[in-house]
């Protein structure tokens, strides 16, 4: 027994070793253009090893159950049937690795599917490098995949030397309970812990400097995870492209022309609050009062944009709206494709890059959950603080991570110490299932949370407004997305209508503004408001603009898509492929949908 568990450990070691070497391996040839020292290269195998640690054990599974029927049977065919299977994974090892070192100079990202586009294409493929550098990346790839083989045989040497144990029942107990104990750690394992956030690249993101993380990226997960994405948005193609073209050019316009201005300052503290799920129906627009009281209040003080609407219903797809104005998908997060998030512009890169703002995210939850981390890394976001910076009982007083009203404290200490100019990112996540709130002012549980939030809210505001830092703040507080709560489903014009809401010193006058919008017209508008170009942003709108002459809104999730205009709500359903809800000219959400998808297929 004890040559199996030496034969299991063996060969798991070597496979995270053999990962951990092709990190530095990496960092060697692909140095050029890129600076760092002995302790960075320390820091990626450290960031990347929890990756490693759970793709190794992708490729576990065969040896372990091989282990497993040892106990039963041995023979050359069980030897020759593992020695195949190490020959097939050093190979392909040795691909990926030689694959990602060649390529990340030309692509500066890492491995995924997409090079699997150029198969079909060789010769275009080959056409930019020398015999010379075709011939030495195939004798590394020869010598990776040998050095890789040996280094399995070594460890197969161990399982040789058994033979079958005694068939009786206490084998059979021994071979079950090996099984049923080791098998659900390996799936543990593999998912990466028992946290809400599974196994994804985001999570060894580390440093601003990118080539740092995409070192630190497992390049074997990269291609693999990727793999599943492909093809994802291949099917939205409802019209020409000149066609829908013209329709984008009719909706879209990166210029801000004569903007009314809506700030005193051009330089003001901007502190961006995503409120958890809280759509308009637990506010003034669905006519209750008493859900929202304090943001009700706010909604008078500041500017009140009353027509606007979230783009998609899931918080990862919620904030890159809100931060790269760019548009959401029925069936694809942008935020899991780093390859792609990390082209898209940010307002927080906007503003550290042309305004030297300090930016700085806050996330009571995990920060790597959906690759969180590498999209606000990348977006600019120089500081992440989450539940990990807080104490044990903290990350403990919800079940998402650390309660609201303790995050709405750390907030407010930002608030008032951070060096100006800053921007502050912060999303909120008590008021979301299972809607575990410490104090209770409605039966209804969901009523509840919301209360709760909007009483955090208030409070922050109140003690916010009596510092020097609240004559030059703006506060912009909108919701990540709404929920379905009894009747306002997809088909309610409700359901996805938002309360976006700016209040703060720093703002010049109340205002209701009613155009309809959508969120992912924040940075387009926000960064018009500060004189700063937004021609990146090519998907979001000055709302405040006199370009801004056809308002509409859109809205995706997994079913289907809807749109506002002026003629109300149009909803429709990818299923049946018809018009559910409404009259409008769907054709302007369907140009929208397959601009996007062309663009995000592009990057």
């Amino acid at each position: 027994m004890k040559c199996r568990v030496s034969y299991l450990i063996k060969t798991y070691l070597w496979t995270v070793l053999v990962f951990v070497l092709a990190k530095l391996a990496f960092m060697l040839f692909c140095r050029e253009g890129h600076e760092f020292v002995f302790i960075d290269m320390w820091q990626v195998v450290q960031h990347g090893l929890s990756l490693d640690l759970s793709t190794a054990l992708y490729f576990f599974i065969v040896p372990f159950l091989a282990t497993i029927v040892s106990m039963w049977y041995t023979g050359q065919w069980l030897f020759r049937i593992l020695k195949g299977y190490y020959a097939l994974i050093a190979i392909a090892f040795a691909l990926a690795f030689v694959a990602d070192t060649s390529l990340y100079p030309f692509w500066a990202f890492k491995l995924d599917a997409s090079c699997l586009q150029y198969l079909e294409t060789p010769n275009e493929a080959t056409a930019s490098v020398s015999i010379v550098y075709l011939i030495w990346r195939f004798v590394a790839l020869v010598v990776t995949a040998v050095v890789i083989y040996k280094g399995y045989a070594n460890a197969l040497c161990s399982l040789k030397g058994t033979s079958p144990l005694k068939r009786s029942l206490k084998t059979a107990v021994i071979s079950l309970v090996t099984f049923l104990v080791m098998a659900p750690l390996i799936v543990i394992g593999i998912r990466g812990g028992l946290d809400e956030s599974t196994t994804n690249i985001g999570q060894v993101y580390y440093s601003q400097n990118q080539f740092l993380n995409h070192s630190a990226v497992n390049p074997v997960f990269s291609f693999l995870a990727s793999l599943e994405k492909t093809g994802e948005l291949e099917s939205y193609n409802y019209m020409s492209d000149k066609d829908c073209q013209q329709i984008i050019n009719k909706l879209y316009n990166t210029e801000s022309v004569d903007s009314d201005t809506l700030l005193n300052t051009p330089t003001p503290n901007i502190i961006v609050i995503l409120m958890e799920s809280l759509g308009g129906e637990f506010t003034e627009l669905s006519g209750r009062q008493d859900i929202t009281p304090n943001l009700n209040k706010l909604a008078t003080e500041g500017v009140y944009f009353t027509n606007c609407y979230a783009n998609s219903w899931r918080t990862d797809r919620g904030t890159l709206c809100t931060y790269s104005g760019y548009p959401s998908f029925p069936n694809t997060s942008v935020m899991k494709l780093p390859a792609k998030s990390r082209t898209l512009p940010c307002i927080a890169r906007s503003l550290r890059d042309e305004k030297q703002y300090n930016t700085h995210y806050l996330y009571g939850g995990d920060i790597n959950f959906t690759n969180m981390r590498s999209y606000l890394i990348s977006g600019g976001f120089d500081q992440l603080t989450w539940k990990a910076d807080y104490t044990t009982a903290e990350q403990k007083s919800a079940e998402w991570g650390v309660r609201d009203d303790i995050t709405f404290g750390t907030l407010y200490d930002m608030a008032t110490t951070l060096p100006s100019p800053y921007l502050i990112g912060y999303s909120s996540l008590s008021s979301h299932e299972p809607w575990d709130v410490p104090i209770k002012h409605f039966d209804d549980e969901i009523l509840n949370a919301f209360y709760y939030l909007d009483q955090c809210i208030g409070d922050f505001v109140t003690k916010l407004r009596r510092t020097e830092a609240w004559k030059n703040t703006l506060i912009v507080l909108l919701p990540d997305h709404g929920i379905n709560y009894k009747a306002y489903d997809e088909q309610h014009p409700l359901r996805n209508r938002i309360p976006m809401i700016w209040v703060g010193g720093a703002v010049k006058a109340p205002r209701r503004i009613d155009t309809i919008c959508n969120q992912t017209d924040l940075p387009a508008t926000l960064l018009a408001q500060l004189g700063l170009s937004h021609s990146d942003y090519t998907f979001s709108r000055d709302v405040l603009s006199s370009t801004y002459t056809h308002p509409v809104a859109m809205h995706t999730f997994t079913e289907g898509y809807s749109m506002v205009d002026s003629t109300g709500l149009t909803v429709f359903d990818l299923n049946s492929q018809r018009v559910t809800t409404g009259k409008g000219d769907i054709t302007i959400a369907q140009a929208i949908l397959q601009a996007a998808t062309k663009d995000l297929n592009q990057r």
